[in-house]
């Protein structure tokens, strides 16, 4: 086994998958990565940045193979997951695989279900395929954890296309040679850089998308004969080195020897909130010193700890991150963040408008954060929040949590992930469209047929109207 590249043993896992062999808490917890992955989608529908993507894709169109969420045209595989990811991920309320920082069913969800869409495929291939996906995303991810941020990358963007590859070539049952071949495209087409923090522009939600037409490219590109480097991930010009100034061999073969036994998708985060999860800890926090009896007007100061790496992310330029420019930035201030919990009680979608973000109220709050780095945080194995208010009394009240909940340590419940989901639904769909998606995602792997669950995503935009 160590004489095979990273890739062929990646390849040979993904073809050789089997939901048999998958234990049954994981399938289940993929099931509930597709209904949260795809409420997340239908909630951005409606949204300019929704729109757009769905304009192109439509323009740019193909064999209607594969469905469009929220709109009744049906395009090329390629052509939908370019939407179908950039809606999943676009409200930045989709699942991270924290070491890694990358988001996994934004990717493998809607491609397993374009891909098995123009493939014929029933709900188990689907799973299967969607499962394989995120086991090789997050470990593609986890072989670097920090590196690419580092280098002004986001993870997701550099890994995705290989979650993309995985699925589609399972569904379109590429030989182990193809799907390796595969993965070296992939590398040639992975980009994606975090200059978006600067101004709250939409680059940042396009990353699955292009990710996953890339991969769903590859995979056609692979099958029709085109060949990619075998060393993509391990060989000296390879991704770590071009992306992240090399790798740990060690570190990348002992992720691949836990392929069939470790399942990463346990370890998966689903969020609470629709922003960066780095955050989201220290907005817990900041919820818990409201519960205890702080109100926003007695506040005089707010000092948060933080390791150095999300300071650019979620910190700096401070006084820019103390009043972002419009509602997309404000998912990367952790300032604003924690404002919006400790004026309004909450962070949910209303609090990410333009307008919203506007408040003079949240805005007052918002110059009163501060931080300070701790470099006994462990970034990213560790997404701590640390939360200390002093009030105008002279008191000093402090909270830390040291994992963010809907981790694997404080998971979310089933009720919570299908309530979230609801309100996500509810924007675009009908109350009785929506119960029915849940009981058709829930039951994913019994379905011999997708018709039923696709046909509710592409009404979606006819059941409420566009906005």
């Amino acid at each position: 086994m160590a004489s095979l590249s990273a890739a062929r043993r990646l390849a040979r896992f993904v073809l050789d998958l089997s939901l048999d062999t998958v234990p049954s808490p994981v399938a289940t917890q993929a099931a509930q990565l597709a209904l949260d992955t795809l409420g997340n989608a239908l909630a951005a529908v409606p949204e300019d940045f929704g729109r757009a993507v769905l304009d192109v894709a439509e323009r740019l169109g193909g064999p209607p193979e594969s469905t469009l969420v929220g709109r009744p045209a049906r395009v090329g595989a390629a052509n939908a997951v370019l939407a179908n990811a950039t809606l999943a991920h676009g409200l930045d309320f989709d699942d991270t695989r924290e070491d890694a920082i990358v988001h996994t069913g934004c990717v493998a969800v809607t491609t397993a279900l374009a891909a098995g869409e123009a493939a014929g495929a029933d709900g188990r291939a689907v799973l299967e395929a969607l499962v394989a996906a995120v086991e090789v995303m997050c470990r593609v991810g986890l072989a670097v954890p920090g590196a690419l941020h580092a280098r002004h990358f986001h993870p997701t963007a550099i890994t995705g296309s290989f979650a993309a590859a995985a699925a589609a070539g399972k569904l379109f049952k590429l030989s182990e040679d193809q799907l390796v071949h595969a993965f070296g495209i992939c590398g040639s087409q992975a980009a994606g850089i975090i200059e978006y923090l600067t101004d709250g522009s939409w680059t940042k939600r396009l990353h699955p998308g292009w990710n996953a037409h890339a991969g769903v490219t590859a995979t056609l590109l692979a099958r029709a004969g085109f060949t990619g480097p075998e060393t993509v991930l391990d060989g000296g010009h390879g991704l770590y080195a071009a992306f992240a100034g090399g790798h740990d061999a060690a570190r990348l073969g002992a992720l691949l020897d836990t392929l069939g036994a470790k399942w990463e998708l346990s370890e998966l985060t689903l969020k609470p909130y629709p922003c960066g999860s780095i955050a989201q800890p220290y907005m817990d926090c900041a919820a818990r010193l409201r519960a205890h009896g702080v109100k926003a007007e007695q506040i005089a100061a707010i000092r948060c700890r933080t390791a150095a790496g999300p300071v650019p992310r979620l910190w700096e330029p401070l006084a820019a991150k103390h009043a972002p420019p419009n509602g997309y930035a404000a998912k990367f201030s952790l300032p604003y963040l924690l404002a919006a919990i400790f004026v309004k009680g909450r962070a949910g979608l209303a609090e990410f408008t333009d307008a919203a973000v506007r408040d003079p109220d949240v805005l007052r709050v918002a110059r009163l954060v501060t931080y300070e780095l701790d470099a006994a945080i462990d970034y990213p194995r560790q997404f701590v929040g640390d939360v200390e208010v002093r009030l105008a009394d002279g008191r000093a009240l402090r909270e830390r949590q040291d994992r963010p909940r809907g981790g694997p340590d404080a998971p979310l419940t089933r009720e919570e992930i299908e309530a979230k989901f609801r309100g996500n639904a509810a924007l675009v769909l009908d109350a009785a469209r929506v119960e029915r998606l849940i009981t058709a995602v829930n039951g994913l792997a019994g379905r011999a047929s997708l018709a039923d669950l696709l046909a509710a995503l592409a009404a979606a935009h006819t059941q409420r109207g566009e906005r």
